[in-house]
């Protein structure tokens, strides 16, 4: 068992804060090298106009843009600082999860910079999205229920249950997360505090966290079920759902850290040591299985791999304990070799660090494109206000800029006023609750269409210009780089308006 001495646990606590430290203060430094996601985009959008829902996810991560844009402005580093700041929690809590089932000082080191190693973990830090907080409240959640086993106190079903409800205001993917839970508690030792009215209490907090959300569904008609099945739809068609256990292999916590998680997993099934803690294990089958069968893109199991990692970290220090010193001696150094190659890998793919089109930069690109759907939105704005400002004055009063996705409406928002241009007009995800303005355009210029999609447009359209980005990165904008100008419409803009989103 671990250390419980008061400063030899305050004195481990500073070591995994000093871990998550440093990581942070990586972020701080190198979130700003490429420019906002298209789906931060959305988001930076959304959170101008606080509400207890959207179209494409829970508020919480648009309350906490909110939040940032009182702090920072529009500054990008300052936009992503949550992201990185919940990535650099769950590290701690990693760490802290491996403590709880065990493991003494080197088991929480091991599992802390396991976790600070992923791509997933890094590259959720370097973006303003849901992934990274939904990834910390399961982390968050798995260390409760630790400690709800070892303390054998019911009233932790209450923080269980506020985590949760924080989950569901994040992503509603959560669900999974607490089907999975479920099954866990199912199973001994969590099985015989069913009874607690504590457990009720934690389920009671938790629905009464979401409720604002739920009632905001159910006013829209719980719009999010349907964007929901459309975007799945689509990754079925499009092939991003295929080989969702095969990517588990690799995806998530890169291959050099296969090793660990699946000693992890091993040990909180098999050990003897660890039957205090199968909940843990049942808890990742059950979600892995539903995602399976449910059709889930690889990423979506990400946030369960630390609480594996922090139980292989554990299995690693008791399996060496057991080693003749000099054998004890060079795994170590293993190990240790594992988890540099582990950081110096995941480093190169997951941050923000190299220049635009240079040899690291194909590095990343070969392995997502989270980097290069970040090239050229300032430049393409530019590019929009060049044909806007070239409108007579008289024309250009009557304007509006339609966009067809919402990385360019949110592009358009938030550069565009430096140029002059009006809020963007988009049908896609919120946007289209903002509709079409009063009065409506009479000249529209056109945005992420094509010369096939506009020729049932009911209006007489010209092509203005083409975008190319200075980079000549290839991404979505590069696909549909096309910009019309759209005069005499022919049909009233009610009647155009479609009666629900599109969805992207």
């Amino acid at each position: 068992m671990p250390n419980t001495h008061p400063s030899h646990r305050h004195r481990d606590l500073a070591i995994l804060l000093g871990i998550a430290l440093a990581r942070l203060l990586v972020h701080v430094a190198l979130n700003a090298n490429y420019g906002f996601h298209r789906d931060e985009l959305a988001v930076f959008a959304d959170a101008r106009d606080p509400a207890w829902g959207y179209v494409a996810y829970p508020p919480l991560v648009p309350a906490l843009g909110h939040v940032s844009q009182w702090l920072f402005g529009t500054s990008l580093d300052g936009f992503r600082f949550f992201a990185a700041l919940a990535q650099c929690a769950a590290i701690v809590f990693t760490g802290l999860i491996a403590r709880e089932l065990g493991g003494r000082r080197s088991a929480q080191l091991v599992a802390a910079l396991a976790v600070a190693a992923t791509p997933f973990s890094l590259l959720t830090a370097s973006q303003m999205q849901y992934t990274a907080f939904d990834s910390l409240w399961w982390v968050l959640l798995a260390w409760l229920v630790v400690r709800l086993i070892n303390r054998d106190d019911p009233r932790g079903w209450l923080g269980i249950g506020l985590v949760i409800g924080l989950g569901m205001m994040t992503r509603y993917t959560m669900l999974f997360c607490v089907a999975g839970l479920a099954v866990a508690v199912l199973a001994p030792p969590l099985r015989r505090r069913l009874a607690s009215p504590w457990l009720l209490a934690g389920v009671a907090l938790s629905l009464l966290v979401f409720l604002p959300n739920g009632l905001w569904q159910f006013n829209h008609g719980f719009i999010a079920l349907d964007f929901l099945q459309s975007i799945h739809a689509r990754d079925v068609r499009i092939g991003r759902t295929d080989g969702f256990l095969l990517q588990q292999l690799y995806a998530t916590t890169g291959p050099l850290l296969l090793p660990l998680w699946l000693a992890g997993l091993a040990w909180l099934g098999l050990a003897k040591a660890a039957a205090p803690f199968r909940a843990l294990a049942w808890w990742y089958l059950a979600a892995l299985i539903l995602f399976a069968i449910a059709g889930g893109r690889s990423y979506y199991l990400a946030p369960a791999y630390p609480m594996l990692l922090a139980a292989g970290a554990v299995a690693c220090g008791q399996w060496l304990a057991r080693l003749q010193p000099n054998a004890r001696r060079w795994s170590r150094v293993a190990i240790g070799i594992g988890l540099a190659g582990a950081l110096t890998t995941g480093a190169a793919v997951g941050l923000p660090w190299a220049p635009v089109n240079s040899a690291g930069w194909r590095i990343s690109r070969a392995a997502h494109d989270n980097f290069a759907e970040q090239v050229g939105w300032p430049e393409y704005v530019a590019q929009v206000a060049a044909v806007y400002q070239a409108l007579p004055p008289a024309e250009r009063a009557h304007t509006g800029i339609y966009a067809n996705n919402y990385g360019e409406a949110g592009a358009i928002d938030l550069y565009g006023a430096r140029h002059g241009l009006p809020r963007a007009i988009s049908p896609v995800n919120s946007f289209w609750f903002r509709g079409y303005g009063a009065p409506p355009p009479t000249t529209v210029i056109v945005l992420g269409d094509d010369a096939q999609g506009m020729r049932d447009t009911p209006a007489d359209c010209t092509l203005a210009t083409r975008f190319r980005n200075p980079w000549h990165v290839e991404n979505e904008e590069t696909s549909h780089p096309d910009i019309y100008i759209c005069r005499d419409l022919r049909v009233p803009w009610p009647r155009l308006w479609p009666a629900k989103p599109a969805y992207g």
